[in-house]
């Protein structure tokens, strides 16, 4: 039982982590438009993304980064970080 769920938290944090990814990777190459195959993908991978991703970009812009957006890299950091500690919780509790 133990390592279902463990498994199925590495799992769900893997595949946020790689959307994260691909989303910032298709941002230099895409519009996100309803006209291209790749612009629906960027538009579900936006959808999909931006819960996490929304509260990382309120908080950086009390900071000052300019034109450089580190909410991305924010959010794959707190989901690996979350990842990460809710499997030693769970390794602890159960």
């Amino acid at each position: 039982m133990k390592g279902i769920l463990v498994y199925a938290i590495y799992t769900f944090g893997e595949i946020l982590s790689t959307a994260l990814v691909v989303r910032a990777i298709m941002s230099w190459f895409t519009q996100p438009n309803n006209y291209s195959t790749l612009g629906k993908i960027y538009l579900a991978l936006i959808r999909f993304t931006e819960p996490i991703v929304a509260p990382c970009r309120n908080f950086m812009s009390r900071f000052n980064t300019g034109m450089i957006d580190f909410s991305l890299l924010i959010a794959l950091l707190l989901i690996q970080f979350g990842t990460n500690i809710l499997v030693r919780l769970i390794y602890l509790i159960l």
